[in-house]
């Protein structure tokens, strides 16, 4: 083990870290139990050495996301790693190691996020309006409504 953090004792019921790259930076993305979602900034492009292969992490705690009602961060999910980029028309940029992969056009990639011409939203909520109503889920929602 190269070092620890704890963020000055701030960290102190982790359960799970995901790390991600936000360009030009690396970011640890810790389950921090009870306190939360906690957000370290580990490589900035002043980090010694980040111009080579691998600079030693530097953490620092940038952010906290604290659970509604007492909840408690256990794990974090893993998000979907990209093979294509493509700009906001739906022109290709670059394709990651893909073999005859392409990148969604803009008709594609709007079915993917617009109903009826609308942004696709959802809810926490069992009793929000905007969820769509189909084969027998209007009575499933009116048992979700009652107390």
């Amino acid at each position: 083990m190269d070092q620890t953090y704890d963020a000055e004792g701030r960290i102190n019921d982790a359960h799970d870290i995901k790390l991600g790259a936000t360009y030009p930076s690396q970011f640890g993305y810790v389950a921090d139990g009870k306190n939360g979602l906690r957000v370290l900034q580990l490589t900035t492009p002043e980090t010694p050495g980040s111009a080579g292969f691998s600079p030693r992490p530097v953490p620092m705690l940038v952010s906290n996301y604290k659970m509604k009602l007492g909840g408690h961060a256990i794990c974090i999910a893993k998000g979907i790693d990209r093979d294509r980029a493509v700009d906001e028309a739906g022109n290709q940029l670059a394709v990651f190691g893909r073999l005859g992969g392409r990148p969604l056009n803009l008709e594609e990639m709007n079915k993917l996020y617009l109903r009826e011409g609308k942004v696709w939203r959802v809810s926490n909520d069992p009793a929000w309006t905007g969820y769509t109503l189909r084969r027998g889920s209007q009575k499933r929602r009116k048992q979700a409504v009652q107390p």
